[in-house]
């Protein structure tokens, strides 16, 4: 019998599993920005549960995977951890509350999972770790409708897991130009083998101690970073998201919602628990499905975007943004609330004191240390959002791969959480100088998003791997080139290609240019580098400079 004792060891197994293969499933990234990469997120992520269920013994098998997928989900990490947080969210749920594994609830564990999953993903992409999850599934139902032991359902289970991965290469060209398999897969697929050592031969696999998780140099990752972001056709012109309060006295159910959604539009996600509605759908009629939704409860967190107008930029958002740490957010894992003393707070991620001191100029109360190589944890935000005395409190992300994370904690906190999704240190700033303290949170958070969709960022760094990407043969340490995540051009004299840089970022319509220099950049080079925007574009744009102190990105230009 699989017990919870024995569910607990498989789960610590296949935390050693990935922790000992982090490098590798980290190299199959194939976006040349520096990054830290899958294999850190998901192995950051499992570990935070290892540290909780080690002390379970004699429980039972729900128990153990509820709080599995509560340690999770706060200790989610970049979007891989905050997948692989979901599928195993999904995982409890299917076992539900059951003493044993069986073959029946492993097999509902995997169908719910790969549900979970496929609904949080705002854009799902096959050839990721979605398809390798839910390959896994289809075998393991296919496994106990065919009467086979819990055991083996598992184990046909991961070789679905394997065959699908194989497989990632053909569905992503991507992955196949740069003959890897999808990292997100691999990362899952580790973490599957991991388990199925205990349960066929009880056999924990141990850790080796080389990778070990506390090493906070992670972000970006590669499953869903450079191979997730293919066109498709508009068929409807409004993205459409908003979350619902759920009344208590309301006896509609969410699928209700969902079937007039998709009445009306296409991509719909509806996601909900006890409280709330998570509610994604592509339409040409937005208001009709506001209407709708206002008879499930009150709604909050509404964003309407045109994406006819919108889709060049959406379609080259490729990864972006930031730093590493700087000190706030070493709010590790006691969270606290400190009591509320005024309506609005501001929680912003971002690394560089110079960083962190301009948004501290600009409001912001509780700055998380995290960025392009380094993405906090959901608890880390979760800690920094209650250590903020307001009533509603706006997180800032400053980072595409954070976003995740940071929406995760909204059901999870004590305040009134609003999530702007800026994906770069610009978008943040602009979004803090839009707040208005008199007006309510609703306009305000229309004002803070429209606010960012009127910022170019430019960023500057290097290659961390020779590649050949996005057209690009690029060769490792060359510099880096990007405008909103796409790289624009390849160089190696970083003067220079600043003022390349910003040149091509500068439109009729520009007025200001802000430059923020990291800490590999001396005050001599940023001075010099002044004097030559200052020439070139002498009475078009106002240019300003800032010491950001931020690694990774040399310079990081925003032009409004």
């Amino acid at each position: 019998m699989l017990s919870g004792n024995i569910l607990r060891d498989a789960i610590i197994s296949a935390s050693n599993n990935l922790s000992n293969n982090r490098k590798r499933v980290d190299e199959l990234n194939v976006f040349p920005v520096p990054d830290g990469d899958t294999g850190t997120n998901m192995s950051m992520t499992v570990a935070n549960s290892v540290r909780e269920i080690s002390k379970l013994e004699g429980e039972t098998a729900g128990k153990v995977a509820s709080v599995n997928a509560s340690c999770l989900l706060r200790g989610a990490r970049g979007n891989s951890g905050v997948i692989t947080s979901v599928l195993f969210r999904g995982f409890s749920k299917g076992i539900g509350n059951d003493e044993f594994l069986t073959p029946e609830n492993i097999a509902a564990a995997f169908s719910n999972g790969v549900e979970a999953a496929y609904k949080a993903v705002m854009k799902p992409t096959e050839g990721t770790i979605l398809t390798v999850a839910r390959v896994a599934s289809e075998k393991a139902n296919e496994s106990f409708e065919s009467g086979n032991d819990a055991v083996t359902v598992f184990r046909d289970a991961v070789g679905g897991a394997k065959e699908a991965l194989a497989q990632t290469p053909e569905m992503l060209p991507q992955l196949k130009k740069a003959g890897v398999v999808d990292a997100g897969g691999q990362g899952f697929v580790l973490i599957l083998e991991g388990m199925l050592s205990v349960f066929e031969n009880g056999v924990i696999i141990s850790s080796n101690n080389i990778e070990n998780e506390s090493s906070e140099e992670n972000s970006e990752d590669g499953s869903f970073n450079a191979a997730g972001e293919f066109d498709t056709e508009i068929t409807f012109s409004y993205c459409t998201e908003f979350i619902v309060n759920r009344e208590k006295t309301c006896e509609k159910e969410p699928s209700e919602l969902r079937t007039y959604l998709e009445s009306i539009g296409d991509c719909v996600v509806v996601v909900d628990d006890d409280d709330i509605i998570k509610v994604h759908v592509h339409t040409d009629h937005p208001g009709n499905a506001i209407e709708n939704a206002l008879n499930f409860g009150n709604l909050v967190h509404l964003k309407i975007e045109n994406m006819r107008d919108q889709h060049e930029r959406a379609k080259h958002d490729a990864e972006n943004a930031k730093k590493r740490p700087a000190k706030t957010a070493d709010l590790k894992t006691e969270i606290k609330s400190v009591e509320i003393t005024k309506p609005y707070g501001f929680v912003s991620v971002a690394a560089g004191d110079g960083v962190n001191a301009l948004f501290s100029e600009l409001g912001v109360d509780t700055v998380v240390s995290g960025g392009q190589t380094m993405n906090p944890s959901t608890d880390n935000i979760l800690a920094a959002i209650e250590a903020t005395p307001a009533e509603t409190v706006f997180v800032l992300p400053n980072n595409k791969n954070i976003i995740m994370a940071a929406e995760q904690t909204i059901p999870l906190s004590t305040r009134k959480v609003v999530v702007i999704p800026t994906r770069t240190i610009p978008q943040g700033v602009a979004a803090c100088l839009n707040f208005d303290p008199e007006a309510n949170t609703n306009d305000n958070t229309i004002a803070m998003q429209k606010a960012t969709e009127k910022v170019a960022t430019g960023q500057i760094t290097f290659a961390a791997r020779d590649s050949d990407f996005d057209g690009f043969k690029i060769k490792k340490g060359e510099l880096l080139n990007m405008i909103e995540g796409k790289i624009s051009f390849v160089d190696t004299d970083l003067q220079k290609a600043a003022v390349r840089l910003t040149k091509q970022m500068i439109k009729k319509q520009s007025e200001f240019v802000t430059v923020i220099y990291g800490e590999d950049v001396t005050d001599e080079q940023a001075n010099e580098l002044e004097t030559a925007l200052n020439e070139k574009f002498a009475g078009k744009v106002e240019i300003t400079f800032i010491r950001g102190n931020q690694p990774v990105y040399y310079y990081i230009i925003s032009v409004e």
